[in-house]
């Protein structure tokens, strides 16, 4: 989520939370193939989990409910398999990846400032 789209601030509050819905859904999901495999949920990959449940979603729409149960349980089953490794001691640097231009910011419109440099 790097820019919201809404423009009022309670349309800004309701995107925010429905983003804040669909990651503790998806941590729900995980907790639950974590739980249901045996394997640590907080080792699960979040982006897995959300490819997954993307390509899994048309088949759990378009089935009975008594299919959808295996299908559901086929899923977590698979999200459990997404494993992420174990990084002890993994931190990333907090720097600006880009170092700065040494030209001037445009202050004046284009065709003033091709004039001014012309005469220069």
């Amino acid at each position: 989520m790097d820019v919201l789209r809404c423009k009022t601030p309670s349309m800004v509050r309701k995107e925010i939370y429905v983003y804040l819905l669909a990651y503790n859904l998806l941590r729900g999901l995980m907790w639950s193939a974590g739980t249901t495999y045996g394997t640590p949920p907080l080792r699960l990959s979040l982006q897995g989990t959300r490819h997954h449940l993307n390509n899994f979603i048309p088949e759990l729409l378009a089935t009975s409910s008594t299919k959808r149960q295996r299908i559901y349980h086929t899923l977590l089953k698979v999200i459990a398999h997404k494993v992420v490794p174990d990084r002890p001691g993994r931190s990333e640097p907090r720097v600006r990846k880009r170092r700065p231009k040494i030209y001037p910011l445009m202050t004046k419109p284009r065709h003033e400032l091709r004039k001014q440099f012309q005469t220069a």
